[in-house]
């Protein structure tokens, strides 16, 4: 059976292809960090059924990687989807599976996501995108600087964005602390040991809402990394929130 097709027609709670057969597709050097920075082929489906409640549901993966989200939710749902990341090696290799797979509804950005405008998205997708910029352990490479105040006007211009989203927007995290998502959205699903899940606007912001997301702990930084001995999450290795 067609590798795409078997995709397709697995459940979508539980796809039969496993992460490192689809991880063919990729650069065999890039291949070994799959299991720690690229999203699982299970999660990415049911992340995408999550974020797509329409066809032509426009959705931003903020942080993309090698575009492994965008790939699987590309094939499942009809959705269209744009992948952002500031990495030049990740992004050709992005860019090269969709031209090689033939996707038209993928596109993948090579840019800084504190520059780009979410105003032409209606859903959003994050796997702990910044956190590299605070934790030594989380880099792939020596490619990214680690500061705390890049973290912070990561999340500030996340936070940000979605605030001026419509009332119904929809994120999706995965793992982490989910400090992007501001206070004006609720968490509607939880699933995968709460790791997986689904944010949504349900209420303008308020002043007393401040400049970031949320301030609180998750138990799970991240599902697939060992963070065990670090012992705060980035926020606390940040310092505490400023509420206005």
């Amino acid at each position: 059976m067609d590798f795409w097709a078997e995709l397709g027609e697995s459940p979508v709670n539980s796809p039969s292809i496993l992460d490192d057969r689809f991880d063919q597709i990729f650069p065999s050097p890039l291949r070994k960090f799959s299991l720690i920075f690229w999203t699982p082929v299970t999660i990415a489906a049911q992340a995408s059924q999550l974020l797509v409640d329409r066809r032509g549901t426009r959705v931003l993966d903020i942080g993309s990687g090698v575009g492994k989200f965008c790939l699987v939710a590309a094939a499942l749902t009809d959705g269209y989807f744009t992948g952002i990341e500031q990495r030049k090696d990740l992004v050709k290799a992005a860019k090269d599976a969709v031209a090689k797979h033939r996707f038209t509804n993928i596109q993948i950005i090579h840019g800084d996501v504190t520059e780009h405008s979410f105003s032409e998205y209606d859903a959003f997708y994050l796997f702990n995108p910044f956190e590299a910029y605070v934790f030594k352990r989380s880099r792939m490479n020596g490619a990214l600087p680690v500061f705390v105040n890049l973290y912070l006007k990561c999340v500030k211009h996340v936070a940000a964005e979605l605030v001026r989203k419509s009332i119904g927007t929809r994120v999706v995290t995965y793992a982490g602390c989910a400090h992007e998502v501001p206070n004006c959205y609720d968490c509607q699903l939880s699933t995968f040991g709460e790791r997986l899940k689904l944010w949504v606007k349900v209420r303008e912001a308020t002043p007393h809402d401040g400049q970031f997301g949320r301030a609180r702990r998750s138990p799970h930084i991240a599902t697939n990394r060992s963070f065990g001995t670090l012992g705060k999450s980035p926020m606390e290795n940040a310092g505490s929130l400023q509420r206005t």
